[in-house]
């Protein structure tokens, strides 16, 4: 996987040298290549900002830098868009929104995996997630965008949407950072640890918090000593009884999840649940007699 990062502070990301990504960067797995933004620009100052069109606070990056930049890791002439983006909060025909949004997710799903991702982390955006991240670990080639200061000027993903580029916006929490480049680092690792050959043990993505189909939080984890300060470790994981163990575990991760997390609980389809997760989760409050758990 080829990845490029593009931020006003590219040494942000030596960090990425690091552990087991560093380990898949000196295997060629994966190869990271951070950009100064600032490159790009012309002026004395190099200047990636601007005030905001429409007045307010704080400052917005100049789609001009960014867009020369991009063409170039692109491989794309610059072109004239002609329209008017975000012109409108609602759309005057709300009869017209679920062909809008079928559209959008055509647009994602015709891309092949050889063509490159452009992604900005955008507190506004929809949330990462590890569905995102296994997606994203099958690509060819990753480019991640670093907003600042009030983010990035919005024409620039439409243009390159335009453009028929796969862009991607994405959020990593309900809170906001000072740049994208810690959601970037927070992305990257996400998606490189499932690329194949990148973790020492493949089993241990296997069971992991929020992946695959029916996705739970991951039951708790111990190591010697089974007792520590008088605290022992659940005596049934130390019995030998791996059928038991299993069991044991999975228990665990229902009941975690429907404390913590009940929302992922209300997305499991009950026709792939066995008996005894039935009978867990009926313990637990939840009807399972429907398509999907209910309290």
């Amino acid at each position: 996987m080829d990845i490029d990062i593009v931020s006003v502070f590219p040494e942000y990301f030596e960090v990425l040298n690091l552990s087991l990504l560093g380990k898949a960067q000196a295997k060629g797995l994966v190869h990271v290549s951070s950009h100064n933004l600032r490159d790009w620009t012309h002026d004395v100052h190099h200047s990636v900002d601007d005030t905001p069109v429409g007045g307010g606070a704080g400052m917005v990056m100049k789609p001009e830098v960014w867009a020369e930049c991009l063409d170039e890791l692109l491989g794309l002439a610059p072109q004239e868009i002609v329209e008017t983006v975000h012109e409108t909060a609602i759309p005057d025909n709300t009869d017209d929104i679920d062909d809008a949004s079928v559209t959008e997710d055509a647009d994602v799903a015709k891309h092949a995996d050889d063509w490159p991702v452009l992604i900005f982390p955008n507190p506004s955006a929809p949330l990462f997630t590890q569905a995102d991240a296994t997606e994203l670990s099958r690509k060819q080639h990753l480019i991640f965008g670093c907003g600042r200061y009030e983010g990035y000027d919005a024409r620039i993903p439409e243009y390159y949407r335009a453009q028929d580029v796969d862009v991607r916006e994405y959020s990593i929490g309900d809170y906001v950072l000072n740049g994208g480049e810690v959601a970037v680092s927070v992305m990257l690792e996400a998606i490189t640890r499932l690329i194949p050959g990148f973790m020492g043990n493949a089993e241990s993505i296997v069971e992991e918090s929020y992946t695959g189909d029916n996705a739970l939080l991951e039951h708790y984890q111990y190591t010697k000593p089974a007792v520590w300060r008088g605290m022992a470790v659940p005596s049934v994981l130390t019995s030998g009884d791996h059928g038991k163990v299993d069991r044991f575990r999975r228990d665990e991760a229902l009941a975690k999840t429907s404390r913590i997390r009940p929302d992922l609980i209300e997305a499991l389809d009950c026709t792939a649940l066995d008996k005894k997760d039935r009978k867990a989760l009926m313990a637990l409050g939840w009807n399972v007699s429907g398509a999907h758990p209910r309290r």
